[in-house]
């Protein structure tokens, strides 16, 4: 499905990802908007092209930029979903409305999130589906995933990502969308392995910086990334992915990326959780939402559910929730009792 020559990208969400879309929109020539759902923050990147969350990037002056609800959906062709994994559902319960009157229901929706929501344990399309009423498998939902550390899409360096849907021309579509020299999107039709990979690598990440701050070594935070892949692989056949899906981009392509680059969040605050600073603190002090905290609640809700062996993500969530110490963590998995590898 190529691009059309009427489309119009809505992109709900302010943050990084939000920046950097609609500059590659901008890129490829197509009419982008983006909407924040707080007017102050929307008339602030509108009037000075610049956000915090972002540093030194500057949005172009051809992006749409409005808080409006009823104005953000008008003429749009394709809406992309760039809001946090807990706040998906009260976003899009807020805009259902507006987005159903302008455009009859119909809109496609690219879905950028990487978490679970805590409490119901649902993957951001399974989300969007419950407050739209569409099916798991809709054809308009496509998951866009994969290692994507936004200061570096900033900076327009290379880059590789996933569009999963059931419907593959949606996907054509998406690629076409991002068609710019320094993104490659690949096609997959397994939505869940690659929403399943996009949120519990942030959980790993967590832990291969807590790594980091220990400075116990790349011999530690090597292991720990490779069964990290493991225990993520696992969950994921079990909620019904493709084990393949966490051996491409959208899987250990981006969990290497987020457990070893320094601008990664998620990494960034384990490595501060593991030098001995505390949790509240560490996120008070940062701009854009870490991902793998609320992820970590949701994903041992999950695995408790299906009976899946995850004692990395049970060690992190012991150390955001339970108090356990970081060093104490790796004690007890170095403890556990020795047995054969196993991969998924």
């Amino acid at each position: 499905m190529a691009m059309a020559a009427t489309d119009q990208i809505l992109i709900l969400g302010d943050g990084q990802m939000a920046l950097v879309l609609a500059d590659a929109l901008v890129v490829r020539g197509i009419p982008a908007r983006i909407w924040s759902p707080f007017p102050k923050d929307a008339a602030s990147l509108r009037s000075t092209r610049q956000s915090p969350r972002l540093p030194g990037f500057r949005l172009a002056p051809e992006v749409d930029v409005t808080d409006d609800d009823d104005a953000a959906f008008r003429g749009v062709s394709v809406a992309i979903s760039a809001i946090p994994s807990q706040f998906v559902r009260q976003v899009w319960t807020r805009l259902k409305v507006h987005a159903n009157e302008a455009t009859r229901s119909d809109v496609p929706i690219v879905s950028v999130t990487k978490g679970i929501e805590v409490g119901t344990g649902m993957r951001p399309t399974q989300v969007l589906g419950q407050v739209l009423a569409m099916d798991d498998d809709d054809p308009r939902l496509c998951v866009l995933s994969g290692p994507s550390i936004a200061a570096e899409l900033a900076r327009r360096l290379p880059a590789t990502l996933v569009a999963a849907a059931s419907d593959e021309a949606f996907a054509s579509r998406v690629q076409d969308l991002l068609r710019v020299p320094w993104l490659r999107i690949y096609r997959s039709e397994d939505v869940i392995g690659v929403e399943v990979a996009g949120a519990a690598k942030n959980v790993i990440a967590l832990a291969a910086g807590m790594v980091d701050g220990l400075k116990a070594g790349d011999n530690a935070k090597s292991a720990l990334v490779a069964r990290g892949l493991a225990e993520i692989a696992r969950l994921g056949v079990a909620m019904g992915a493709r084990v393949e899906t966490f051996f491409g981009v959208a899987g250990v392509g981006d969990l290497a990326t987020t457990c070893f680059s320094p601008e990664g969040r998620n990494r960034s605050c384990g490595a501060r959780l593991g030098r001995g600073e505390r949790l509240d603190d560490v996120l008070a002090s940062m701009t854009s939402i870490v991902e793998g905290v609320p992820t970590t609640k949701s994903l041992v809700e999950v695995s408790r559910r299906l009976a899946v062996d995850m004692p990395i993500t049970a060690a992190v969530h012991a150390i955001l929730f339970g108090g356990l110490s970081p060093r104490d963590a790796i004690r007890g998995l170095m403890s556990r009792e020795q047995k054969a590898e196993r991969v998924g």
